[in-house]
């Protein structure tokens, strides 16, 4: 899974949080993970292979084990589970533009 993917999926975990009413605080560090893992220069999968995901700015314990996760899988069992408390096609609604 490249930056721009796991950005996304971020970013849709993010709406998905707002949506169902989650803490100002959770839901802005989501956002800004997606922002510097869009941005970051070198790719998640070199990071995680390095062992360099927390340098970047943001980057906690909890999502770098999520971008790992999503590196290693190309799946996120979180964003899996999220997604199956909506109705069916919301994030595809929320990706319209």
């Amino acid at each position: 899974m490249n930056n721009a993917q796991i950005a996304k999926i971020f970013e849709n975990i993010a709406e998905l949080l707002e949506l169902n009413g989650e803490s100002i605080f959770k839901i802005r560090a989501y956002q800004r993970a997606a922002r510097t893992i869009d941005h970051s220069p070198l790719s998640a999968a070199q990071l995680v292979s390095e062992g360099r995901l927390r340098e970047l700015p943001g980057i906690g314990k909890e999502l770098a084990e999520k971008i790992t996760e999503m590196v290693e899988t190309d799946d996120l069992e979180y964003y899996q589970r999220l997604t199956a408390e909506f109705p069916e096609g919301i994030v595809d609604i929320m990706n319209v533009t």
